[in-house]
């Protein structure tokens, strides 16, 4: 029987490196993992592809997708929607691809809400210091603007308990083979927890 894909959840701060974590996983592990596409109402930008990038429809087009439930969540922003179509999803999971949503953490938990058994991992930084140096380093922000992520980062730090794993960014190629290796035992979790049920289920059909 071909394994079932984790449906993976991987959150952090913004500055915190969880985006070059991701597409170093993606670069190792083609076969594994694929990143989720989110549907959104927005035009494209230039060099976005449909299917690629985004899945580009129209807002009542979207608007049928929240009727019918086939998105695991979505939102609005500047007068935009964007989600998670499900379709797309439940696929790849069931080619045994494990599928990555690079999500803020109140969506996270809105997905883990619906589907408890999603994995959900949290991306640290090893100390506050370095987050802030981070930032800095990216010399794509004003002071300001860094001292705003902080003091955001400081009221997201709430929710790193509501993740079943931390994993800290200290070095990139470490934080991406702990990933992988927590994802490949969850896979391996649930398939062991899968036979015993249907084990243990036929003895005690059998049993009458």
């Amino acid at each position: 029987m071909k394994k079932q894909g984790i449906l993976t959840i991987i959150s952090g701060f913004s500055g915190v490196g969880k985006g070059t974590i991701v597409s170093r996983l993606l670069e190792k592990h083609p076969q594994d993992y694929c990143l989720s596409i989110s549907a959104t109402t927005r035009a494209p930008r230039e060099g976005e592809a449909d299917g690629v990038n985004y899945f580009f429809v129209s807002k009542s087009d979207f608007e049928t997708m929240i009727r019918e439930d086939r998105l695991l969540e979505y939102a609005q922003y500047v007068n935009n929607y964007y989600g998670t179509p499900k379709d797309f999803v439940l696929e790849k999971l069931g080619q045994g691809i494990h599928v990555i949503l690079e999500i803020e953490m109140q969506g996270a938990k809105k997905i883990k809400e619906q589907y408890p058994e999603t994995l959900m991992l949290f991306v640290a930084p090893p100390k506050a210091q370095d987050l802030k140096e981070r930032l800095i380093g990216r010399g794509t922000e004003s002071s300001e603007q860094i001292s705003s992520r902080l003091a955001r980062a400081a009221e997201e730090a709430v929710y790193m308990k509501d993740y079943e794993y931390i994993v800290v960014n200290d070095e990139v190629e470490r934080a991406v083979d702990e990933i992988h290796q927590i994802i490949t035992n969850e896979q391996d979790r649930v398939v062991r927890r899968g036979d015993f049920i249907r084990e243990l289920s036929q003895e005690l059909k059998e049993l009458n």
